[in-house]
């Protein structure tokens, strides 16, 4: 078997190692990316051993633990801990996924926990979503319409309506997809990603907007949209099992429709 070391003036150095507290049967290894511009030193991946009996099951509880009981400095986002706002989504054992509901029974050995791939780190485990929140805005993700409402009522919408939108309002923004997406990678600064491109369908999707025919023109470009290559890494990491490839299929196929019509 081949072995790997890295370089001596590698950009990520050794790390610390803080020691389960004596007495411990039960420890579980987190190796956790770290990394402070204030300091100047180069990025580092630290070690925590934790006592499992004193902790939760899921990778975000570990951190908590971490945080509070072995080392404050520490950075991570984190908020409802129910897969709900997507604050917690990180690299963990190689997925993308959110910390908070990553069973750590599910990793075998040390769990390595990294920020988000390919995207620019503000500390530790805290990427800077600056650019693909400005690409979200860029779809304008609300309802437009000409047709005004019935007055003192909703918009509404059949069954079958209401269904198309399934799969898509669900998604909670934490571009785990994005930043598993090759494409995003190499082209994020004009690419829109999984992500966004699956809201922008969702609101195409939506039978109350009348603005279907603006939002496709905003989308056929060479790289906002057709950067996609249907690798699929966006649907096996989304952690709410959605399947954006589906959606960015379908705003293919509505070009290709209106094209031949």
């Amino acid at each position: 078997m081949a072995t790997f070391t890295l370089p001596k003036n590698s950009t990520v150095g050794g790390g610390k190692t803080f020691k389960a507290p004596a007495g411990a049967t039960n420890v579980k290894a987190f190796k956790i990316y770290r990394w402070d511009p204030d300091t100047g030193e180069n990025p580092r991946m630290d070690t925590y051993e934790v006592d499992m009996d004193k902790c939760g099951p899921m990778v975000l509880d570990a951190l908590i633990k971490i945080k509070n009981e072995i080392d404050s400095t520490l950075t991570f986002r984190r908020s409802c801990r129910e897969g709900i706002c997507g604050s917690c989504s990180m690299n963990i054992d190689g997925l993308n996924t959110l910390a908070c509901l990553k069973p750590i029974d599910e990793v075998k050995g040390e769990v390595r926990i990294n920020p988000l791939p390919h995207m620019p780190v503000v500390k530790d485990l805290v990427p800077d979503l600056s650019q693909v929140y400005a690409q979200y805005r860029s779809i304008e993700p609300w309802l437009k319409s000409e047709t005004p409402p019935p007055p003192d009522e909703e918009r509404r919408q059949s069954k079958e309506e209401r269904a198309k939108v399934d799969g898509m309002w669900e998604c909670i923004l934490c571009f785990c997809c994005s930043t598993a997406c090759p494409s995003y990678w190499w082209n994020g600064d004009r690419f829109l990603g999984p992500a966004v491109l699956l809201q922008a369908y969702r609101w195409i999707a939506d039978s109350r907007d009348e603005a279907t025919g603006q939002r496709l023109d905003n989308l056929e470009d060479p790289f906002r949209l057709y950067r996609c290559h249907t690798i699929m890494s966006c649907t096996r990491t989304c952690p709410k099992g959605l399947n954006p490839a589906a959606a960015i299929g379908n705003i293919k196929q509505l070009l290709v429709e209106r094209h031949g019509a």
